[in-house]
């Protein structure tokens, strides 16, 4: 029997490289890595089969690294606590390890119960920070000046071996199908694995990143975003391991590069200031930051409205485009994404929980730990944040000019004019028949007057913001959530914060 096992538990840290737990494991004795299916995360409703083929090609890749170190990947299926009881029966493990995980409400009640169990088992439990984010943080005060001083530390290699643990039985790594997810076929995946990862990182700092600034709002430029926000967001690759390795080639770049490569490791810093407030108030995924907001659209659920919307059948080509896009592929920039949220909030005055919960079922890169923060702050729930309408026409005419995303993603347009593309509803009737197109049939007429929805959801919102309620919420979320970089007191804070949180520009990572 092996003495001083350590289990480590991997969770959204699918890596060897700057992966603390395990180097620290290591240094302790033979190591038992980890990684257990959880029937209340995969069935969750924020959850896909998208979801699964990314973290299961980044099993697999983590789990042949592993074998060639000495001892692979023990794949176990079931509640967690009962996983851990189950895996000292067989093997009197000494000490369990993980990374703090900023995660949904599943993720968050699992890791307490995980701390009740080894508490109750004498099993010493070590958590380790994954990132910038901070554990039972009291203040906002230094956040800045320690993510930097994070992303500035020496990264953890992997091990050199690992000693094998032989009687101990894993399970194959099961696809989506077998877990009962049913399946999806994604056109242009991205892959997963950490090595991927690299090779993509590597490629937009020597290829792409001189676009990176003005490219990354066009849906027709997906070539423009650097496209590891997957990685980041199942940890195939630490914000730690982005980060210095956009600093140290960004020395080599010329002025414009180098220009970009601050505007991206921007994104990096921001991509966690958001993480940190669902981990500071979890409950953020489901009630609203000022809940003076409460009863806004708590009673305006309209389930045709949301139908459309989900299916790309609104009557609004680029919102249509948007949505059909991310079906197919699971990405979708953050101008698109922050259009897809403005206008379920506005044009179709629909509560946010359940368009969030839509699009984390096809964001391929979700992060709860982000997601929520930022549908709450385009649905104008925050109290801290101005409202970023979206003019889905306009966003058309400024990103897809010549139509070319619309065309191919809503082929029923195909025929239409440049002139009409981003308001097909404008044609006359004769052109119409021209092109071989009857509008409220081969594609649907304008779910809603955009004018109208617009003016009423405005009024809306403003007899809301006027309570004293809410005023009150404004100064306790400032308090607590808002950043406080380059920020002297309370209105520079709200003013950095509505300027530089702009709405999903993190998923251009």
């Amino acid at each position: 029997m092996s003495k001083n096992v350590q289990v480590v538990w991997f969770k959204r840290d699918l890596r060897l490289q700057d992966h603390q737990p395990l180097w620290e494991a290591a240094q302790r004795g033979p190591v038992l890595p980890l990684y257990v299916i959880e029937p209340d995360i995969i069935h969750a409703p924020d959850f896909a089969p998208r979801h699964w083929n990314f973290i299961r090609q980044c099993l697999i890749e983590l789990n042949n690294g592993l074998s060639a170190l000495g001892q692979p990947l023990i794949i176990r299926q079931g509640e967690i606590c009962t996983v851990l009881k189950q895996l000292r029966a067989e093997i009197a493990f000494e000490a369990l390890w993980a990374h703090q995980e900023t995660s949904n409400w599943i993720g968050f009640k699992r890791d307490k119960q995980v701390i009740d169990w080894c508490k109750h088992s004498t099993i010493a439990f070590h958590e380790i920070p994954a990132g910038g984010v901070v554990r039972r943080l009291t203040s906002r005060e230094g956040w800045h000046a320690h993510w930097d001083q994070v992303m500035l530390r020496s990264q953890f290699p992997a091990p050199q071996s690992l000693t094998p643990l032989p009687a101990i039985l894993s399970t194959p790594i099961p696809d989506a199908l077998t877990l009962g997810l049913g399946t999806e076929q994604l056109r242009n995946s991205q892959q997963g694995g950490s090595n991927v990862g690299q090779h993509v990182l590597n490629s937009f700092i020597a290829q792409r990143i001189r676009r990176y600034p003005r490219g990354m709002g066009s849906p027709n430029n997906l070539r423009a975003s650097a496209r590891i926000s997957p990685y980041l967001a199942w940890g195939a690759l630490s914000g730690r391991q982005v980060v210095q390795t956009v600093r140290k080639h960004a020395q080599a770049l010329d002025a414009v590069g180098r220009k970009a490569a601050r505007t991206f490791e921007n994104r990096l810093h921001w991509r966690e200031h958001f993480m940190q407030k669902i981990e500071d108030e979890p409950e953020i995924e489901f009630e609203n930051f000022a809940r003076s907001m409460d009863g806004m659209r708590a009673d305006s659920y309209n389930p045709i409205y949301f139908d459309a919307w989900a299916n790309g059948q609104t009557g609004y080509p680029m919102v249509d485009a948007c949505m059909r896009s991310l079906q197919a592929t699971g990405w979708l920039n953050f101008r698109m994404r922050a259009m897809l949220v403005s206008f379920a909030s506005y044009h179709l005055w629909l509560h946010w929980r359940e368009p969030a919960l839509h699009l984390a079922r096809l964001f391929v890169d979700y992060e709860p730990g982000i997601h929520y923060c930022q549908h709450q702050m385009q649905a104008g729930t925050t109290s801290i944040n101005i409202p970023r309408i979206y003019d889905p026409v306009k966003q058309g005419v400024d990103h897809d000019a010549k139509g070319g995303f619309v065309r191919h993603w809503v082929p029923e347009l195909r025929a239409v004019p440049t002139s009409f593309i981003h308001a097909p509803w404008r044609m006359p009737f004769e052109m119409q028949q021209k092109v071989g197109i009857a509008l409220g049939k081969d594609y649907p007429l304008p779910i809603v007057d955009a004018k109208q929805a617009l003016a009423q959801a405005r009024a809306e919102l403003t007899k809301w913001r006027k309570s004293d309620q809410y005023q009150e919420d404004k100064s306790r979320v400032l308090q607590k959530h808002a950043s406080r970089r380059r920020a002297q007191h309370a209105n520079d804070a709200h003013n950095a914060e509505q300027a530089r949180q702009l709405g999903f520009d993190f998923k251009n990572l």
